[in-house]
């Protein structure tokens, strides 16, 4: 076994976790939509449910962020070995990504009548710790040869500047109209990096 192999399954584990925080808010989400679709149809004037679109797509784009920090991980897998400040640093980031994913869903049952009050709500918070991560991330890869090179070509810059850029709107930027445009143009931005 390798050492990133060994220290790997430690932050392996707490990114999978991440990835059941939102998977199963998700789910929780599509069971609630349903149940209100059943009781509206049985007690007509039943105040429906709502999902919305913003917790969700934050959702998606958590688990986006974390399947990329996990391909990151691979690109620096020849660098990363086992001594403490690696893997207290890897257990600080993987924790972080889990508290962030932790809060895309509410956990008081109150706080379910409206999501997109909780997305406002919690949104600086998530995208605090996301905009923290990101940085933590490109520090690191920056200390990795070979990818220190690639990491200061023209499109990986112009591709880093447009992805703060996003996560700053997408702290501060106001209506839910608008939130929605920056949380699609965060996932597609993953989305079309997967596919080219």
């Amino acid at each position: 076994m390798s050492d990133f192999d060994f220290v790997f399954s430690l932050f392996g584990l707490l990114l999978g976790f991440s990835l059941i925080e939102v998977l199963g808010g998700l789910a929780k989400v599509i069971e609630a939509q349903l149940r209100a679709i059943k009781v509206g149809a049985e007690a007509p004037g039943t105040p429906p449910f709502r999902a919305g679109w913003l917790t969700p797509l934050l959702g998606l784009y958590i688990m986006l962020d974390v399947i990329s920090f996990w391909g990151s991980a691979w690109v620096a897998r020849g660098v990363i070995r086992y001594d403490g400040p690696i893997v207290l640093g890897g257990l600080l980031f993987a924790g972080s990504y889990y508290i962030a994913a932790h809060l895309v869903f509410p956990t008081e049952k109150a706080d379910w009548a409206d999501l997109d009050a909780h997305y406002f709500r919690v949104r600086q918070a998530v995208f605090g710790v996301l905009i923290a991560l990101t940085t933590f991330q490109a520090a690191f890869l920056m200390t990795v040869p070979g990818v220190a090179e690639a990491m200061r070509s023209p499109v990986v810059l112009i591709s880093a500047a447009l992805l703060y850029l996003l996560l700053a709107a997408a702290m501060f930027v106001r209506g839910k109209r608008a939130s929605i445009v920056v949380l699609a143009l965060l996932s597609l931005r993953y989305a079309f990096q997967y596919l080219m």
